[in-house]
C-alpha cells in the first residue's frame, strides 16, 4: 500500500431552529444544558453545512477550511469531537484501492476537514449546531463507527450543544440528562419530517454579522444572575415541554403556536432579567428591535385574534432573526404577502434574490415580481401602510427537513480526492 492514498467522505447536514429553548448549561465543558429542549429540523435543501472529512498518511496535521477559510482546530470542542470519534473508531477497508485502517492506526493518522454553510455563518441561524453535526456525522461515517445517532449526538453535543438536534430530521428533543457525565444527555427524534407535512417555516434574516454577545457567555451570565432561568428550568421547561411534544403528536397547531411564542418570548425576558441585560434583538440597532421584533411579534398576535385561531408562529433564538412558522401553505401564502408588504426589497433588489428557499409560495401568493409587490394591499386586520424597506436582507422559506446524509458524488465534495486539499 502506497502512502499517497486520501481516504473521503462527505455529508450533509440540516440546521435546527429550537421551539422550546435552550438556553443555560450546568456543565459547560460537557455542554449540559439545566433544561430539556424541542426543536424542528429544516430541510437541508435551503439551510445545511456541507463537511468533507479525510485521511491519509501523507497529512502532517489535523487542519481544518471553513467557508474557504482555515481556522484552527486547537479549541476544545473541536477537540473533544475529534478524541471522542477516534476513540469509537474501527477497521476500515477499501479493497478496491487496496486501502486497510486499522483499529488502532486511527490514533496516529491526520484528518483535513473542509466545511461550508449556505447561510451565514454565527448570525443566530444556529450555523454551529449543523456545522458540529455534520462534523461528527462524516467523521463516524469515514471511521466506520457503530453508534447510532442518538449517541453520535452525545458527541455533537460537547461541540455545540444545539448540535446534538441536527443528528435527526423532523422534530426533536435534546433529553438534559441527569448524570454527572452527559452519557445521558442525547436527543431523540419526536416525529420525523414527514409527520407535519403542512407546516412552512419563513425567516426574516435581519443582519448577516456576527452577534456581539457569544451564546457561550450569554449563557453563562445568565445562569450566574438570572432568578428567572432558574424558575424557568425547573418549573416551567419540564410541563411546557410535554405539552409541546403532545402538540406536535396531535398535530395540534393553535396549542404548537401558543407554546412557541411564550418559550420564545420567556426566554428573551431571561436575557433581559441576566446582568448586564443580553440583548439579542439589538445586534443591528434601536430602531430595529423596536420597528422589526416589536412589530413582527404584535402583528402575529394580532392576525391570530383576528382569525380566531393562530395562523402563524413566531420564536426568535439568540439573534436578531425572527423565525415564524405557518400552519399551512395558504396562511404561509397569506403571511408572505404581509411581510412583503411591511418590508418590501430595496429598489435595487429583484424578488428572485429577496426570497431564497422554496420560491414556489410566491405563486401561491400570487407574486411574480416586485411590481406584484408594489401593488400589494394593506392587510385588513392591520390598517397601517407604514413600509420599512431595507431592514430585511431576504427572506428564507423552508419546511421541515430530513437529517444528515452521506453524499456519494465525489462532484459535491470539497476537497481534492488526490491532495486532500481545498478545491
Amino acid at each position: 500500500m502506497g502512502e499517497k492514498w486520501v481516504l473521503m467522505k462527505t455529508a450533509q447536514t440540516p440546521t435546527n431552529i429550537a421551539v422550546i429553548k435552550y438556553w443555560g448549561k450546568r456543565d459547560e465543558t460537557l455542554i449540559l444544558p439545566v433544561n430539556d429542549s424541542i426543536s424542528v429540523t429544516l430541510d437541508p435543501a435551503h439551510l445545511c453545512t456541507t463537511t468533507t472529512v479525510a485521511v491519509s498518511p501523507a497529512f502532517q496535521q489535523d487542519r481544518m477550511w471553513l467557508n474557504g477559510k482555515e481556522i484552527s482546530l486547537s479549541g476544545g470542542r473541536y477537540q473533544n469531537c475529534l478524541r471522542e470519534i477516534r476513540k469509537r473508531a474501527r477497521e476500515v477497508e477499501d479493497k478496491e484501492r487496496g486501502i486497510k485502517i486499522e483499529k488502532k492506526d486511527w490514533e496516529k493518522l491526520h484528518l483535513h476537514i473542509a466545511s461550508y454553510n449556505n447561510f451565514p455563518t454565527a448570525a443566530g441561524l444556529a450555523s454551529s449546531a449543523a456545522g458540529f453535526a455534520c462534523l461528527v456525522f462524516a467523521l463516524a461515517k469515514l471511521m466506520n463507527v457503530s453508534e447510532d445517532e442518538s449517541q453520535l449526538s452525545a458527541i455533537a453535543r460537547q461541540g455545540s450543544g444545539s448540535a446534538c438536534r441536527s443528528l435527526f430530521g423532523g422534530f426533536v428533543k435534546w433529553i438534559m440528562g441527569k448524570e454527572d457525565d452527559g452519557s445521558d444527555s442525547l436527543a431523540v427524534q419526536l416525529v420525523d419530517e414527514k409527520h407535519w407535512e403542512d407546516l412552512f417555516i419563513i425567516i426574516a434574516v435581519v443582519s448577516s454579522r456576527q452577534k456581539e454577545t457569544s451564546s457561550t457567555s450569554g449563557m453563562r451570565e445568565s445562569v450566574e444572575t438570572s432568578l428567572l432561568l432558574q424558575h424557568r428550568a425547573k418549573e416551567v421547561v419540564p410541563k411546557r415541554t410535554i405539552q409541546m411534544e403532545e402538540a406536535i403528536q396531535n398535530r395540534d397547531f393553535a396549542s404548537f403556536a401558543k407554546l412557541a411564542c411564550a418559550d420564545s418570548n420567556q426566554f428573551h425576558a431571561v436575557c433581559l432579567d441576566t446582568l448586564p441585560p443580553i440583548f439579542y434583538m439589538n445586534d443591528t440597532s434601536h430602531r430595529q428591535v423596536l420597528v422589526y421584533r416589536c412589530w413582527i411579534i404584535s402583528y402575529v398576535e394580532k392576525w391570530n385574534r383576528s382569525e380566531g385561531t393562530p395562523q402563524v408562529a413566531y420564536t426568535f433564538d439568540a439573534g436578531p432573526n425572527a423565525v415564524l412558522i405557518a400552519r399551512d401553505r395558504k396562511a404561509a401564502a397569506q403571511l408572505i404577502q404581509r411581510l412583503l408588504f411591511y418590508f418590501p426589497p430595496k429598489s435595487d433588489t429583484d424578488l428572485d434574490s429577496y426570497l431564497l428557499g422554496d420560491k414556489t409560495i410566491l405563486k401561491d401568493a400570487g407574486l411574480g415580481g416586485l411590481k406584484d409587490v408594489e401593488a400589494l394591499s394593506p392587510p385588513p386586520e392591520n390598517g397601517s401602510a407604514q413600509k420599512y424597506p431595507g431592514d430585511v436582507s431576504y427572506f428564507i422559506c423552508t419546511r421541515p427537513g430530513k437529517g444528515p446524509i452521506l453524499l456519494s458524488n465525489d462532484k459535491l465534495a470539497l476537497l481534492d480526492p488526490e491532495t486532500g486539499l481545498p478545491k
